[in-house]
């Protein structure tokens, strides 16, 4: 025991290794086990149980931030397909409009069908417009229409109207000769063409089923 012996700390540990040898051999084992389990138990207390907590911190965060980027990817999937559906939508409202005109353009559309007649060489007896009859989302107007003419320039007319951008039916077609065996013939129909409904026409219709 040369190594032991000295100055400063020597001592005490020539002294603690004296006394643990006078211990026997069982209750030595018992110190160094319940030494093991006092050191494990303040590493876990100390060490492993604050790092677990700031473990579990992370990890609740991090799958947050992935839900939310999942969300996010999601939602911007269904943007770019809600502004490629809301294009087309626009797109077919846009090809409708130039079949229905809407009630500002329908002076002009009567205007034009008038305009067809005298270039078909038509004499107009009669331009009408009638009562207009509202539908689910269109209204429909009657135009009531007297003309004099041979028949083929009522044929081409007729024609006329039926290759016209906008929607108009010719409807209740009668002819008879102007004179007994007269190629002049007084043609009588109603040309019928539509328009959509205008917001306060919409508005109006809900307000009343309301009242209902």
């Amino acid at each position: 025991m040369p190594l032991l012996r000295g100055t400063g700390s020597w001592p005490a540990l020539e002294a603690i290794f004296k006394t643990t040898q006078k211990i026997k051999q069982g209750h030595r084992i018992l110190i160094l086990v319940g030494t093991l389990l006092l050191l494990s138990g303040a590493f876990f207390y100390f060490v492993y149980m604050p790092n677990t907590a700031e473990i579990n911190r992370t990890q609740k965060a991090i799958a947050e931030l992935k839900q939310r980027i999942t969300v996010t990817k999601a939602r911007a999937k269904n943007l770019a397909r809600f502004r490629d559906e809301y294009a087309r939508v626009e797109k077919l409202f846009e090809e409708a409009l130039k079949i229905l005109p809407d009630k500002r353009e329908i002076p002009s559309l009567l205007a034009g069908i008038s305009q067809l007649g005298v270039d078909s060489k038509l004499q107009f007896r009669l331009f009408s417009p009638g009562k207009e009859a509202p539908q689910d989302f269109y209204v429909k107007i009657p135009v009531s229409i007297e003309v004099g003419g041979k028949y083929r320039d009522v044929a081409l007319f007729f024609d006329k109207v039926r290759r016209m951008a906008r929607i108009v039916n010719i409807v209740n077609i009668s002819m008879k000769p102007k004179t007994p065996l007269s190629t002049d013939l007084v043609t009588k129909c109603t040309a019928i063409t539509y328009r959509f409904k205008t917001e306060a026409e919409q508005l109006k219709e809900v307000k009343d089923k309301k009242k209902k």
